[in-house]
Parts: C-alpha cells; structure tokens; sequence
C-alpha cells in the first residue's frame, strides 16, 4: 500500500499540543511560520510516498555491489534519481545553518522528516542522515577553514559524509583503536588504519564522501582521551586527487541493504585536525548524539509503516466470525480487525506510535528552544531535557519500533512470513536499529551511570520537575492518578539507583536497561494526558474545523495507554529493586550444566 504520512497527528502535536508552531516567535526561527510549518509536512510527505517509498522494495532486492578492482561501491538503480531529487529540493538543507546555505529552520522539522523518510526507505534515509552529523560536527567544532572548504556542499547534499569509530577488534570501547595519524609538513596527518560498519563509506550518488575518522596521534594516551577526530576526504578539495581512503568490502547484512556498510582502510590518507589534539571524543559525541536522535526515528518510522500494513490488511482480510456475531453479514466470514487478539495487536502499534512520536518531537522542541530561547534559565533546562531524553529516545523508539514491525508480521499472520508482503522486510531492516549508534543496553549505561548524576543530579531534578509541574498546573488533567503513580514509581526507581550504584556498579548495570525503559513509559504517558486532555478541550468547544474522529480517537487511545501499557512500570520497579544478585550469580560452569 502506498505510505500516508500522518499528517494529522503531526499538526495536532505541533501545533495544538506542543506549541511547535510558536517558534517563529524566536529571532533564530522567525521564518518557522505555521504555514511553513504546514508546507513542510505537506511536501515532505508528497515526496516521501510518491519518490521515496518506490525505491524500497526494490533496493532491498538489488542491493549494494562492491567492485573488487575498483574498490568502488554501486548503490541500486533507483536509488540514483531518488537522492537527485531529495537534494534539489533542499532537504538536505532544511535545518542546517544559513551562513553554509542552510535553511535555518527548527531541529523539529528535520525529526518530522526523518519520520517520513524511514517509513519509506530507511537504506536511502542513511546517506543524508549520517551527513548530518558531519555538518554538526564540523560546524561546532571545526576551523574557519575547514567550515568553508566542506560544509557548504554537505548541506547542498553534493557531497555526503561519514563517521568512522568501530575497528575490527573494538566496538564501543574506542580506547582500543589502533588508527593512527602522523603529521605532515604541511599541516596535515597522514591516517592508517581500518574501520568497520561504515555507513556510506563508498558510493555513488554523490562526487565526494568526506569521513569523520577517530585516531591517535603519535604519544598520545592510549586510551579515550588519547583520541583525535580527523575530516578525511574521498577527494581532495583542492587538487581533485584520489585520497587513499579505499572501501575493502561490503558488510554482509540481514536488512538495510541499499545502505552500503563499508569495511574503510586507511592507507596513508591525508586528513586535517578537527578541533584540538586528543579532544576527538568530545567532537564525535556532537554527531553522535544527533545520529541517536535520528536512528530513534528510524524506529518510529518503521513502526508507522508497519502499523500502516497491517491495518490495511486487517481490514482487508477475511476470516472466522467475530465473537458477538457477524459484522459482516453478507459476506462468507468478518474481516480480521473485529477480533479482539487483532485489534490489542494494532491498539498496541497506533497507540505506542503516536506516544513515540510525542516523545520524539517533544525532544526535538526543547533542542530548539536549547538554542533559541532569549531566556538563558529557559535554554538550560531545555538543554538538561535533551541531554537526558537522547539515549530514552534512541533505546525505547528502535526496541518498540522493531517490536512494532515485528507485532505488525503477526497480524498478517503466514502473508507477513513471505517476501510478497512488506512486513519481513521493515522488521528485517529494523533491527539494526537496537544495534548501531551504541546497543541501547550501552544507551541504558549512559542514562544510568552518566546523565542521572551529570551536573549534580539537574537534569533528573528538571525532568521530575516538568512532570510534577504539570501535575500541579493541571489538577484535572486525564489519567491524573495513574501519571501520578507512575512518576512515583520513578522517583522510587532513581531513590534506589541513588542509594545502591554507587557502591556497586554491577547494581547499576543490572538496573539500567529497565530503568531506561520505566523512564520512557512514564514520559510518555505525561505527554498522553496532554494529548488526551488538548482533545478534550477541543471536542468541548466544538471549534470550526475540528477533526472529531482523531480527538475522539486520542481520548480512547489514551484509555488505552493508561490501562494496558503504562502498569509495567510497576513490574520494571521490582525488577530494579530485586537487584543483581540472580544474573550475577551463575558461575561458569553452570552455563553448561
């Protein structure tokens, strides 16, 4: 079926629920108008169904090819066109900065986008997405000169970039890298070494590719503060010549396969310092959260394309009678939907999407007011929401994106087995997702071990903050007493994690993951009782152009959230307090017993 961007939801979120369409009252956003805002979503969607979707399927098939001889790297056909019009019709540019030839607009819109471009080709989505990470990158922390020499033509889209961590004997643990980079005479560094997993490392949609790439310089500690971060290009800017910066081969992989994930050597490449020596972690985790926050909604964008399948073959498919009587009655059995097993399936996938989705643009909403409110208090709490929504974004959307895919499968029961329906694919090319970018067990670590006590505890204090405040500015807000539950329930969750990690580390290892989890359900059933209660406000006052069905609909959705999804926090709490102590307690050789 073709992709129907969920247009309505994003406007009601936007605009009526988050307030999205009031940036263009900051100097920095003043062209983000709720008519542009509108435009955007309407032309992003056009494109997103009528070039992007086609090319799904088929690139899934085609697949990337490496050329040994060569060492060069063939994207499918489709794709080619596909990326020319996605570039000329600027979004590339949408919300990078305008001295670079950007468009300025707010980080929101980009997320909105993003939604899009996943449901319809997540393989595609990856070469502009991961470019923009680079931008950022080198934008915040590059010289003038470097600022000057790539940025304008990664926002245009005529070049693409890359990030390159992973090694072939170390993942997460960047101190292990071996590349190295030896200064030149001239200035710059000549870089050896091998990394894997790169996305975009070699292809052809575009003239150049330039490579962010993690080494060490000669004495540096060996370890992550020993870490330099480089700008390496396919070719140099200045001569046009091949830099040695080769593809040695194609990962091999079970999804995304129209992306081309690169094993990239090094061989003696000339790169340029980006920011200061032994300072490179700091520079990557600039593009390193931007991409968290983009592969959170690939999820997301998985998840509203499979929740799209398998409605439309719900309601399509006939088989077996409902359970209080025929619905349709001059036919040989009821479509599937009027099945209870059915409809908790789909109820599940609308209901955690549309959540999702809230959590997603929520997050981005604060990122612009983190930059563009005049109010310096106002900037910084937006900032410590950010800081501690990015790994709940990332982990919660990619595990309940894939769940979603893979709940969308069982609704179509054997047809969502076969490679004639799309669903194998988006489940297929959605676990990646769990995976890359940090495993969302590391994104649990992060929340744990590092954003709980950043700053002394601030941003857990202001995310407890948001939430009793809208508590108390709305004493009848919807499903007031379970969000109170709920949020009590976290604050007793983070009262353990305070009083037993940090004399154990293993406490907090062992508590992270549903810890992360808690955080998400209680966040967004926050973000539920806003809906829930914008759609009763509207609803009441009967207001010109209204859309009933959909207020209605958030109403019984938000029934839903409350009753069926929200009490697992109480099951995630006893998992956080029982401890380590039975994961822990296995010694080798019961393993094998």
């Amino acid at each position: 079926m073709q992709y129907q961007a969920p247009e309505n939801d994003l406007r009601f979120l936007l605009f009526d629920v988050l307030g999205v369409d009031k940036l263009h009252e900051l100097e920095k956003y003043a062209d983000a108008t709720p008519d542009l805002i509108s435009a955007v979503i309407d032309e992003a969607g056009k494109l997103a169904a009528e070039v992007i979707q086609p090319t799904n399927q088929v690139g899934d098939r085609e697949g990337c090819q490496y050329d040994p001889q060569t060492r060069s790297v063939t994207t499918p056909d489709a794709f080619k066109s596909a990326y020319k019009t996605f570039v000329e019709g600027g979004w590339t540019a949408l919300d990078a900065p305008l001295e670079f030839g950007g468009q300025g607009l707010p980080h929101t819109l980009k997320f909105v986008v993003d939604e899009m471009v996943c449901s319809t080709n997540l393989s595609l989505g990856m070469y502009p997405g991961l470019t923009h990470g680079a931008i950022s990158a080198l934008y915040a922390h590059g010289s003038e000169e470097l600022k000057q020499t790539y940025l304008e033509k990664l926002i245009s889209g005529q070049w693409t970039g890359t990030m390159c961590l992973t090694e072939p004997h170390c993942g997460t643990d960047l101190g292990l890298i071996r590349t190295r980079a030896k200064p030149n005479d001239d200035g710059s560094y000549a870089i050896e070494g091998t990394k894997i997993w790169i996305t975009g490392g070699e292809h052809d949609l575009v003239d150049n590719i330039v490579h962010l790439v993690l080494a060490k310089l000669p004495g540096a500690p060996d370890t992550t503060k020993g870490i330099s971060l480089f700008v390496v290009p396919k070719f140099l800017p200045d001569s046009g010549e091949r830099n040695p910066a080769f593809c040695g081969g194609l990962e091999h992989k079970m999804g995304i396969k129209g992306s081309a994930t690169c094993v990239m050597n090094f061989e003696g490449a000339k790169g340029w310092l980006v920011g200061e020596a032994n300072d490179g972690m700091r520079a990557m985790f600039t593009m390193m959260n931007e991409a968290r926050l983009m592969v959170g909604m690939q999820g997301l964008g998985l998840a509203e394309m499979a929740y799209q399948e398998s409605l439309g073959f719900a309601r399509e498919r006939l088989q077996s009678r409902s359970l209080s009587g025929p619905k349709n009655p001059e036919g040989p059995a009821d479509p599937i939907i009027v099945h209870p097993d059915v409809r908790r399936m789909l109820m599940r996938q609308k209901v955690l999407n549309e959540g999702m989705r809230a959590l997603a643009l929520f997050t981005g909403h604060q990122l612009d007011l983190s930059v563009a409110h005049p109010d310096e208090d106002s900037r910084e709490a937006a900032d410590d929401l950010v800081q501690i929504l990015t790994p709940v974004v990332k982990a919660f959307l990619t595990d309940e994106g894939f769940n979603n895919a893979n709940t969308g499968l069982q609704v179509l029961g054997g047809s969502g087995f076969t490679t004639d329906w799309p669903l194998e694919q988006l489940v297929r090319d959605g676990r990646i997702a769990r995976i890359y970018e940090g495993t969302n067990g590391i994104q649990a670590m992060d929340l744990v071990g590092r954003k709980l006590a950043l700053k002394g505890g601030r941003l857990v204090r202001t995310l407890f903050g948001t939430l009793a405040g809208y508590l108390k500015d709305n004493p009848e807000a919807p499903h007031r007493d379970q969000l109170k539950e709920a949020i009590r329930t976290l604050e007793e969750a983070t009262g353990w994690l305070a009083q037993n990690a940090p004399s154990d580390p293993e406490q907090a290892g062992a508590a992270a993951t549903p810890y992360l989890r808690l955080m998400a359900l209680t966040v967004i059933g926050y973000l539920w009782s806003r809906m829930a209660a914008e759609a009763r406000t509207q609803l009441d006052n009967q207001a010109e152009g209204n859309n009933p069905a959909l207020l209605e609909g958030k109403l019984v959705s938000a029934r839903f959230y409350f009753e069926k999804l929200l009490p697992e926090v109480h099951w995630l709490l006893a998992d956080i307090r029982t401890g380590k102590d039975s994961m822990m307690a296995f010694e080798d050789d019961h393993w094998f017993a």
